[in-house]
């Protein structure tokens, strides 16, 4: 969780008078760890949550940009959330990540000007400072170009997070790969691996804090450690975060194909502490599409990848990503991303229209694929990933699986499985809390396993 900065400590006037905060948060798992570890700067500050914008003394969003949609709705929220000013004056709207990143002073003058705070995931951790100013009457806006060399102070502040059992591990940010419709390069910079050190760390503090299940993040997460001036695997931060007395489980999102390497893929075998389940994006079954993309592999080399996994972990759950209607789709592309989904057989797939960002190569390339047609092929993409999704559902069915029990809920025992499965059993045993439990599955749905707790 990391130490607390003194400099910032709560004064006992201000643990009288605490002001209260609003997050709302767009996009993806890092958003989420990045908004968990703004919420420890502020509660370090002295401010309380709420869940009432309405009531709230600042209202800060953390934004996402890797799609359109998300873009309109970050507008739209600011169009609501303004009307605080109404009765509350001296309320502060802030507007950080992504979308932020890109826009800049560009999203103040589009949101007319309501802006009062405004960073990136780069200077979370200068938040202080800028609510300082911001509290002054002044505009407290800094986008900075690339990130600051102090960018891991952040990770000196501890993350409030909502779930006591399971916690997200940020190991590294930005990418390098250049895919010619991602906008994650511009807004997130390059590669950087966060210190073994300060990663193990955390996790010991985390797992002193009751936690069993560690989830690491990066935008490419299994690049970890290629930038360091004396490189160091990817495999090599598992095996030792799997040494750590009190880790149960190890999941991570997101990888790049060409980055799960051989040594890797070995070491899901052999860490009984990892999860039978990866995400592992393909956007495309095509190659020629794949070139366009610049996604360096083939539909061959993705294949041969997830071949391999299931060799190490043969119940292991396959999730993905994928792109439909890409500029220059042809059918016969498309039919090559569906013989990919009956290949792999995934049990969760995150689907998406191709949608252009500006200051993207694809956003500008010829034979942009007409709505109504990206919306057909998603329909029969939807349509074939239903039908595995329900039959690999059934396979569950008389298996014993291992959920790690993260709620009690009107009569109910619920977790998530090392499959990355949602697990309900009805029972009274609230003990059971906080532990990994054998549970036989006697029904399955897509989405959730209802079973009876295993008795030893």
């Amino acid at each position: 969780m990391g130490k607390v900065l003194e400099k910032n400590s709560v004064s006992a006037n201000e643990k009288e008078n605490k002001k209260k905060v609003f997050i709302k948060t767009f996009g993806c798992q890092m958003n989420v760890n990045d908004s968990e570890r703004i919420k420890g700067i502020l509660k370090n500050l002295g401010y309380e949550f709420t869940n009432d914008w309405k009531e709230a003394d600042l209202i800060l969003l953390n934004t996402c940009t890797v799609r359109e949609k998300p873009d309109r709705k970050v507008l739209a929220h600011i169009g609501e959330y303004k009307k605080v000013k109404e009765f509350n004056p001296n309320a502060k709207i802030g507007v950080c990540g992504c979308l932020a990143q890109r826009m800049g002073e560009e999203l103040n003058r589009r949101a007319g000007g309501v802006i009062d705070i405004m960073f990136s995931s780069y200077n979370i951790h200068h938040l202080p400072q800028l609510l300082e100013k911001a509290e002054k009457g002044e505009k407290a806006i800094e986008i900075l170009p690339e990130p600051p060399k102090d960018e891991w102070e952040m990770f000196e502040y501890p993350t409030i997070r909502e779930n006591p059992y399971w916690a997200y591990i940020t190991i590294m940010k930005g990418c390098d790969k250049d895919c010619t419709y991602c906008i994650v390069p511009q807004t997130r910079g390059k590669e950087r691996s966060r210190p073994i050190r300060s990663i193990l760390q955390e996790i010991k503090d985390l797992v002193k804090d009751g936690v069993k299940e560690i989830h690491l993040l990066g935008q490419n997460v299994t690049a970890w450690g290629k930038d360091f001036e004396n490189p160091i695997p990817f495999s090599y931060l598992l095996y030792k975060i799997a040494e750590i007395d009190g880790v149960e489980r190890i999941r991570f999102t997101t990888g790049y194909p060409t980055d799960l390497t051989d040594d890797v893929i070995k070491a899901m075998g052999e860490i009984p502490q990892i999860a039978d389940a990866l995400h592992l994006p393909f956007q495309s079954g095509s190659n020629r599409i794949l070139k366009l993309m610049h996604r360096y592999y083939t539909k061959e080399e993705y294949l041969e990848k997830v071949y391999k996994l299931k060799e190490v972990k043969p119940n292991i759950a396959m999730s993905a990503d994928v792109i439909v209607g890409f500029p220059g789709e042809t059918e016969e592309d498309f039919l090559e991303t569906l013989d990919v989904l009956e290949k792999v057989r995934f049990e969760q797939l995150f689907s998406f229209k191709y949608s252009p960002r500006p200051g993207t190569p694809a956003a500008e390339y010829p034979d942009q694929v007409p709505d109504d047609v990206k919306t057909e092929r998603m329909h029969r993409l939807l349509e074939v990933q239903k039908r595995i999704m329900n039959e690999e559902a059934k396979k569950y069915e008389g298996r014993i699986v291992y959920p790690l029990f993260e709620r009690y809920s009107d009569g109910k025992l619920i977790g998530r499985s090392s499959e990355n499965k949602w697990v309900e059993v009805k029972t009274d045993r609230k003990d059971l809390l906080g532990k990994i439990v054998p549970v036989k599955v006697n029904r399955a749905s897509v989405y959730v396993l209802y079973g009876d707790i295993v008795e030893s």
